[in-house]
C-alpha cells in the first residue's frame, strides 16, 4: 500500500495542506477563502465544553457537506446498536469461533456481536467484527452515532477520511471521530474488530501514581495529512439513531484541501505501548494495559476502555502469573489479533471473541491453571501475541447473529473449566 506522511500527537492542534496556500492565515473564516474553497467547522464537542476537552477542526473544501442528496433507508440487518437491539441471555460466559468470510465491503461485512446503552442518549458501545474482500471505492460512511475504533486482525487497510489517508495493519488501530466521513479499502480478504463508542470521545487515561510517562505516548498517535481526491459520484452511507441511510451525490466527501484543529482521526501502533507490570510478586489489575478510555460522569467507571495485552516479560516470584479467577463489575468483550492468550492457550483463536458480562465468573481454563500452578517461575517473555478487551460499565447484550449463527458460538465453552477439581484436602 501507499507510503504516507503523518502528523504526531494525540489531542494536539495540528494543521495540514494538500495544496500550499490553501489554509487561511490569521483567522478561520475569512470573507473569501484561499483558492475559492469553502470553510466548514467540524465540532466533536459542545461549543462551551471545557478547553481541555473541546475538539473541533476547520476544513477548507471544494464543496461543503450540505451538498448531499436526499436519504433513503439502507438495509444492513447485521449492524446493531443500543441495548434494545440485543438479546436477553443467561448469565454465563460466551465465546465465538473466528468470524467466517462474509464477503462485501466494510459496511456490508460488519457483524455486531454485543451491544449496550443507547446511541441517542450518547452512552454505551457496540462490539462488531468485520470481514471484507472488497474496497469501499465509491462509497463513504458517516457514523453520527459514535466514533469508530478499528482493530485489524487479518489484512492491511487503507482508511480514507475527510482529513487524509491512513494505512493500518494488524497490530495497529485506527480511530475515526463521530460524524466524520471515512472509507475502508482492502488489499484482499480482511478481518478485524470494531468498537463503536456512543459515549464521550476516547482519550488517553490518567496515569496517576505511574507519573508522567508510560502506557501509550501521545506522540505515537499519528494523524493523516490533507489529501483531496478527484471528484466522482459517491454513495454516502450514514448511521444515525441506530439506523442506516444512504444518499447518492455527484462528488466525493474527501474533498478537503486543508484543515486545522484537534478533532482528528488517528492511527496507533500497539508495539509502541510501554507495558508496565509487577517486578516482585502478585498480579496487577488489567487497567495498567489501558490504551484509550471513554469516561462517564462517575469517576473511574468507563463507558468503554480499550485495553491490550501485548508482548511482555513475566517475572513475578511465587505468583500465579496468568489472570486470576475473577468476577468484575465491568463487562468484558475480548478479541485475539495474533498468537495465544495466556489464560486460554488452545480454545481462544485469532479472529475469535468472548464475552464475560458483569459478575460472570471467568479466568484461566483448566489447562492454563495446571501449567501456571506448576511452572518453573523463571523470567518468561510472552511474545508473538496480541489480545485486547473492550471493557464497559454497562452490561452487554449479545445479538441474534452472535447467538444463533450455526457454528459460531461455542456452546461448550464452559467445559474448559470442567476438569478443575475440588480442593478436597481443604477444611470444610
Amino acid at each position: 500500500m501507499l507510503d504516507l506522511d503523518y502528523l504526531p500527537g494525540f489531542g494536539n492542534h495540528l494543521h495540514s495542506e494538500a495544496t500550499p496556500g490553501a489554509l487561511p492565515v490569521g483567522q478561520n473564516s475569512p470573507q473569501r477563502c484561499p483558492l475559492g474553497l469553502y470553510a466548514e467547522l467540524f465540532s466533536a464537542a459542545a461549543f462551551t465544553a471545557p478547553r481541555e476537552g473541546n475538539r473541533r477542526t476547520w476544513m477548507y473544501r471544494r464543496l461543503p457537506s450540505v451538498r448531499a442528496g436526499a436519504y433513503e433507508p439502507y438495509v444492513q440487518p447485521h449492524w446493531c446498536s443500543g441495548a434494545a437491539q440485543g438479546e436477553w441471555t443467561a448469565p454465563e460466559p460466551h465465546r465465538w469461533a473466528p468470524l467466517p468470510a462474509q464477503g462485501g465491503d466494510f459496511v456490508d461485512g460488519l457483524r455486531t456481536y454485543a451491544v449496550n446503552g443507547d446511541p441517542d442518549a450518547q452512552c454505551g458501545m457496540a462490539a462488531h467484527l468485520y470481514s471484507a474482500d472488497r474496497s469501499m471505492a465509491d462509497r463513504a460512511l458517516v457514523n453520527a452515532d459514535g466514533e469508530m475504533l478499528l482493530v485489524p486482525q487479518e489484512g492491511r487497510l487503507l482508511v480514507r477520511t475527510e482529513l487524509g489517508r491512513m494505512v493500518v495493519a494488524p497490530g495497529e488501530i485506527a480511530l475515526v471521530p463521530r460524524g466524520m466521513a471515512f472509507a475502508v479499502d482492502v488489499e484482499g480478504p480482511s478481518r478485524g474488530y470494531v468498537c463503536e463508542n456512543h459515549g464521550a470521545p476516547f482519550r488517553l487515561p490518567e496515569l496517576g501514581p505511574i507519573g508522567s510517562n508510560g502506557l501509550a505516548e501521545p506522540r505515537h498517535f499519528l494523524a493523516p495529512t490533507a489529501h483531496a481526491e478527484a471528484d466522482r459520484p459517491t454513495e454516502l452511507i450514514k448511521r444515525q439513531h441506530g439506523r442506516l441511510w444512504r444518499s447518492r451525490q455527484a462528488h466525493t466527501p474527501f474533498n478537503v484541501v486543508a484543515w486545522a484543529g484537534n478533532a482528528l482521526p488517528f492511527k496507533y501502533d500497539t508495539a509502541r505501548f510501554m507495558v508496565i507490570n509487577t517486578v516482585s510478586f502478585d498480579h496487577a489489575d488489567p487497567s495498567i494495559f489501558t490504551v484509550l478510555t471513554s469516561p462517564t460522569d462517575t469517576l473511574g467507571w468507563a463507558n468503554v476502555d480499550f485495553v491490550i495485552f501485548p508482548p511482555r516479560w513475566m517475572v513475578a516470584e511465587n505468583t500465579f502469573r496468568p489472570p486470576w479467577y475473577h468476577r468484575n463489575t465491568m463487562s468484558e468483550f475480548m478479541g485475539l489479533v495474533t498468537g495465544q492468550y495466556d489464560a486460554k492457550p488452545e480454545g481462544f483463536k485469532p479472529g475469535g471473541a468472548s464475552l464475560h458480562n458483569a459478575y460472570v465468573p471467568h479466568g484461566p481454563d483448566a489447562e492454563a491453571f495446571q501449567a501456571a500452578s506448576n511452572a518453573d517461575l523463571k523470567p518468561q517473555k510472552l511474545d508473538q501475541t496480541l489480545a485486547f478487551m473492550f471493557e464497559t460499565r454497562w452490561p452487554l447484550r449479545p445479538t441474534a447473529f452472535a447467538m444463533n449463527t450455526p457454528g459460531l458460538r461455542e456452546a461448550t465453552y464452559a467445559d474448559c473449566w470442567a476438569p478443575l477439581t475440588d480442593a478436597s484436602n481443604a477444611p470444610a
